[in-house]
C-alpha cells in the first residue's frame, strides 16, 4: 500500500496548467468533489483527462491476461510518473515496478514502492551513490539493475566499494541483438559477464533481461518471427547459468520490456531452470493505452493470440482543445499544440467534436478528419468537405505513445463518461 497523502493533500491553484484560474486554491484529493464538467466549460482549455472507466478496464484485462498466461507484471513507471497510478497497478496484482532513471526510482520509493527493476544500467557516482543510500535507508527495498558489459560491471563494482555499499545490488544481466540499443550481443561474452557478476562482492546475479520493443512493426507474422531468437537467447543464458548455479537469489527473473509484444514474451520467456523463477512484463503503455501507434499493436496482439479476451484495451487518455478560429474552409485552428500533446509517434487524432449548449454529448468526427500539424501552441484540423465546425466548439483528441504526453501535465484529470471530474493524477517528470 503506497503512501499517497503527500499528493492527496497538495494545495493546487492556478499556477498549475489545467486548473481553472478563477477558481479558489484546494487540495488535489478533493477534486472529486469540485462538480467540475470539461463539458461545460469548468476547464481551461487544453486539457489533458483519463477516463476513469478505460483505466479500470484495462488494469482488469492486463491481470486477467497475466493470471492466463502466467507470468507477472513489473509495469514501466516512466510511462506516467503518477504514484496514484502506481499504486492502482500494485493494487491490481503488479509484482512491481519498472523505472528508467535514479530520480524515477527515487520518486517511487518515496511513495512506498518497493519492488523496483531498473531497466536501463546504472553508472555515474552520484547515481550509485544514491541508489546505495536507498537500499540502506529502506532494507525492505528490492531493487535490481542492468548490466550488459564487463566495463559497466567494473565501473558499477568500485562505485559500489566507493559509496560504501551495505548490501549488495541485484543484477539483470541484459543481452541484445545487432542494431539494437544496450545489451550483450554475443552469448559467449553473456556468459563470462554472468560469472564475473556472480564473483563480485558487491553484485548478486538475479535474473537475465532483454528489450524486444525495438522489433515492433504491427505487421504481426514477422514480428514474432523477428523477436523469437532474442528470446531463445535470453532462455539459453538462464539455462546456462542455472547449470553453473550462478544466481544468487531466491527467485530467477526472466524479463522483457516493450508493450508492443508483450504476448510474444509470455509465450516464449517463461524457462524451467531447476530451480524458482518469476517471467515478467514491463509494459507501460497498457495501463491507458492509446488511439495511434498501441491501438495498431495490439491488433497484431490479436492476430497472433485470437483467443483474447475481446475489446481489448481502451484508450483512457484524451486532450481536449477548443476550435479558437475557421480561418478558410476545410481548416480550423485549435488550441493544442506540442506543448499539449505527444507528437514523436505520430500527431494528435481528433476523435469527437462538442458544441456547448447545442449537442447533448460528444459527437464522433467524421472519416477523414485529421491534424496535419501542430505549432507549439496551435492545431491544424483538416477538415472533410461537408464537415464545418464553429468557433468554440470544443474537440477530443487521441494520442499516439502516451508516455510523451504525460510528461507535459503536472495535473491530469481522472473523468467518468459524462466528463465529470472525479478526481486528480499528480505526475513527477
Amino acid at each position: 500500500m503506497l503512501d499517497l497523502s503527500e499528493i492527496e493533500n497538495e494545495v493546487l491553484d492556478a499556477r498549475t496548467k489545467g486548473y481553472p484560474g478563477a477558481a479558489l486554491p484546494r487540495r488535489l484529493g478533493t477534486l472529486g468533489t469540485s462538480g467540475w464538467n470539461l463539458l461545460a466549460g469548468d476547464l481551461p482549455l487544453p486539457v489533458a483527462v483519463l477516463k476513469r472507466e478505460a483505466l479500470a478496464h484495462n488494469h482488469a484485462w492486463m491481470r486477467d491476461f497475466c493470471t492466463l498466461t502466467g507470468v507477472g507484471l513489473a509495469p514501466h513507471g516512466k510511462t506516467t510518473m503518477a504514484p496514484q497510478l502506481f499504486a492502482q497497478q500494485l493494487e491490481a496484482g503488479a509484482w512491481g515496478m519498472t523505472f528508467a532513471t535514479v530520480h524515477q526510482i527515487g520518486i517511487a520509493v518515496r511513495f512506498g514502492v518497493r519492488r523496483i527493476i531498473l531497466a536501463n544500467q546504472l553508472l555515474g557516482r552520484a547515481e550509485v551513490a544514491t541508489v546505495c543510500a536507498l537500499l540502506a535507508a529502506h532494507p525492505e527495498l528490492e531493487l535490481h539493475v542492468l548490466i550488459d558489459s564487463e566495463a559497466q560491471r567494473a565501473q558499477l563494482e568500485a562505485l559500489a566499494a566507493q559509496a560504501g555499499a551495505l548490501r549488495p545490488l541485484f543484477a539483470l544481466l541484459e543481452v541484445g541483438y545487432d542494431g539494437g540499443r544496450t545489451g550483450c550481443r554475443e552469448p559467449g561474452a553473456a556468459l563470462a559477464l554472468a560469472r564475473a557478476i556472480a564473483a563480485s562482492p558487491h553484485l548478486r546475479l538475479s535474473g537475465i533481461e532483454c528489450y524486444e520493443g525495438g522489433f515492433a512493426t504491427g505487421d504481426a507474422a514477422a514480428d514474432a518471427v523477428r523477436a523469437a531468437p532474442l528470446l531463445a537467447q535470453v532462455r539459453e543464458l538462464a539455462i546456462a547459468c542455472a547449470s553453473e548455479n550462478l544466481f544468487d537469489t531466491d527467485e530467477v527473473i526472466l524479463s522483457a520490456g516493450g508493450s508492443a509484444l508483450f504476448d510474444l514474451v509470455a509465450r516464449e520467456l517463461p524457462t524451467r531452470l531447476g530451480r524458482p523463477s518469476r517471467t515478467l512484463l514491463r509494459s507501460g503503455c497498457y495501463l491507458t493505452h492509446d488511439s495511434g501507434l498501441y491501438a495498431r499493436m495490439l491488433r497484431a496482439v490479436q492476430t497472433r493470440e485470437p483467443t483474447l479476451p475481446r475489446p481489448g484495451l481502451l484508450p483512457a487518455l484524451e486532450v481536449w482543445a477548443q476550435v479558437q478560429s475557421c480561418p478558410e474552409p476545410g481548416l480550423a485552428i485549435l488550441t493544442l499544440g506540442r506543448r499539449d500533446a505527444s507528437y514523436d509517434q505520430e500527431l494528435p487524432i481528433p476523435q469527437h467534436w462538442y458544441r456547448p449548449g447545442a449537442t447533448e454529448a460528444p459527437q464522433p468526427l467524421p472519416a477523414g478528419a485529421h491534424i496535419s500539424a501542430l505549432n507549439d501552441q496551435h492545431a491544424y484540423l483538416r477538415l472533410p468537405e461537408g464537415c464545418t465546425l464553429a468557433v468554440g466548439d470544443l474537440v477530443g483528441c487521441g494520442i499516439s505513445h502516451p508516455c510523451t504526453t504525460f510528461d507535459r501535465w503536472q495535473l491530469l484529470y481522472l473523468v467518468d463518461d459524462e466528463y465529470t471530474v472525479r478526481g486528480g493524477i499528480r505526475t513527477f517528470f
